[in-house]
């Protein structure tokens, strides 16, 4: 449906109440996958850790992995669900390319987390408490890659590729119940409570949380009912969407596009359908299959799980501090106002700066580096922040710039050394010789060579024009190849200006 096709947001809201639903699916960083001891990476070449097992292939048996389990259990508990005494895998049957057994090894109906909540609150200070049906345990499928065509999506390839490294990575799918009285929040309501995961699976440790890697995965319901009626509309389920933004405009999206299906008599399609980052709109996928059409059964090769209660409770112990209170300590902690906080937050670099003020710079000083300069070089390399310096190193190059050493021209050179792998920042001062010249004597003899240079600018200066100086300081600091303090050479300057004969 092109964007013309799609009903004004505020007018659709004013005929339909929106329903949502979500499921994230959270990949876990195990060191091996869910069922086989076939390693859990990312990155590696195509079907390389695969085996007979996650391969489905006549004699692989499944055996769980204890961590996967543990995991899951710890991210059960941050959701406030209750951990069941028994749970059980079950085959759930569909065939897709990608999942090489034809059937997808999960839960149904006895799932290891269950009765859960969470409550998030949105920029305008509203919270909304959204209910969590289930958090239970399965294994990912593989990833098809698409070649030909000029989108690289599946429309218009000229055929398709599959890799099975990803079959068999450990998951933990999370359910939510019907979300209601959304309303104009809808969008944010999306964003804001895929956000609030990511950030719970990044403090519990249990996933990478890499949204670009495919570790936090959401697939959105979305649903329209009319003003006033209790039935609910047929949903879609736009799959796999794998950025903040990109969830919130999905769900955005749906509302204009069934809103103006709906009022022109249309029907709605119980479907899957695709989010496209390029243009903002979905298309369909295939229609949405119910839970009876899977066939699920029990997983005749694996025995319940069952963790005892000495355990849950002992894995309970290990929690966080929940991710809310954290964000309302740090903020008090750092003494920044809401916009620099959320500019922290909305740039993913609560971790960095934390990280950097235990390791001894000042708060304002670590946000400063990492939302400025460090993110204008991440963006650059397209890489996350945090894998291009580590706190300590930032806030060795902050201690640098407090005591002198450095001028923030030359601690980005500096930090630029440090990301080449040159070094510490104090080592990469000596190799590259970015010290700040601090000999007023070489200073005092740049300045007289530019005064005499510049006999013009002398008399202003003389005449009180003393924002003539800038043309000398400016020359001294040429020469001085930006390694000096530009203050201290303003001062010495005007006194030297004052002196000469």
């Amino acid at each position: 449906m092109a964007q013309a096709d799609l009903m004004d947001f505020d007018k659709a809201l004013e005929l339909y109440e929106p329903v949502l639903g979500f499921e994230v699916h959270v990949e876990l960083n195990t060191a091996t996958k869910m069922f086989c001891s076939c390693a859990n990476e990312f990155g590696q070449g195509a079907n390389t850790n695969t085996c007979p097992t996650c391969l489905g292939l006549p004699g692989g048996l499944p055996q769980v992995n204890r961590k996967a389990i543990e995991s899951s259990i710890r991210l059960g508990l941050a959701l406030d669900c209750t951990i069941a005494e028994s749970s059980r895998f079950a085959r759930k049957n569909y065939f897709y390319p990608d999942t090489a057994k034809n059937f997808q090894t999960s839960q149904y109906d006895e799932p290891i987390a269950f009765d859960g909540a969470l409550t998030i609150e949105l920029a305008g200070g509203r919270q909304v408490r959204v209910e969590i049906e289930r958090a239970h345990m399965e294994e990912d499928a593989g990833k098809l890659t698409h070649k030909g065509g000029a989108t690289g999506r599946i429309q218009g390839a000229d055929y398709s590729l599959v890799d099975y490294n990803r079959g068999g990575v450990p998951l933990v799918e999370i359910v939510t119940r019907m979300i209601e009285g959304g309303e104009a929040d809808s969008p944010e309501i999306a964003r804001t409570y895929v956000a609030a995961i990511r950030e719970i699976v990044k403090a519990l440790g249990v996933s990478n949380a890499r949204m670009e890697e495919g570790n936090v995965r959401c697939d959105a319901n979305v649903s329209l009912r009319p003003r006033g009626s209790q039935i609910l509309g047929t949903r879609t389920e736009t799959k796999n969407v794998n950025s903040l933004r990109s969830v919130e405009r999905a769900v955005r999206h749906e509302i204009q596009r069934q809103a103006a299906l709906l009022a022109a008599g249309g029907t709605i399609t119980q479907e899957t359908r695709h989010w496209h980052e390029d243009t903002g709109t979905t298309s369909a996928g295939r229609p949405k299959s119910d839970a009876d059409d899977y066939r699920y059964f029990p997983e005749p090769d694996l025995v319940p799980v069952a963790p005892s209660r000495e355990w849950v409770e002992e894995l309970r112990s290990t929690l966080p501090e929940p991710p809310a209170a954290r964000r309302k300590r740090l903020q008090g902690d750092w003494g920044f106002a809401d916009l620099e906080f959320q500019d922290v937050v909305n740039s993913d670099l609560l971790d960095a700066v934390e990280g950097t003020v235990a390791a001894g710079a000042s708060a304002q000083s670590a946000r400063k580096w990492w939302t400025g300069e460090i993110a204008r070089l991440a963006n650059a390399a397209g890489t996350p922040a945090e894998s291009l310096v580590a706190p300590a190193q930032v806030a060795a190059l902050i201690t640098l710039i407090d005591d002198g050493t450095l001028t923030d021209r030359l601690a980005r050179q500096v930090l630029e050394g440090v990301i080449a792998g040159e070094g510490t920042p104090a080592e990469v001062v000596d190799k590259r010789g970015l010290a700040v010249v601090s000999d007023d004597g070489a200073l005092v003899a740049a300045i007289d060579e530019a005064l005499a240079a510049q006999p013009d600018v002398l008399a202003k200066i003389r005449d009180g024009k003393v924002q003539a100086a800038g043309a000398v300081i400016g020359a001294v600091m040429k020469a001085m190849r930006g390694q000096a303090d530009a203050a201290r050479v303003r001062e010495l300057v005007l006194e030297r200006a004052g002196s000469a004969q």
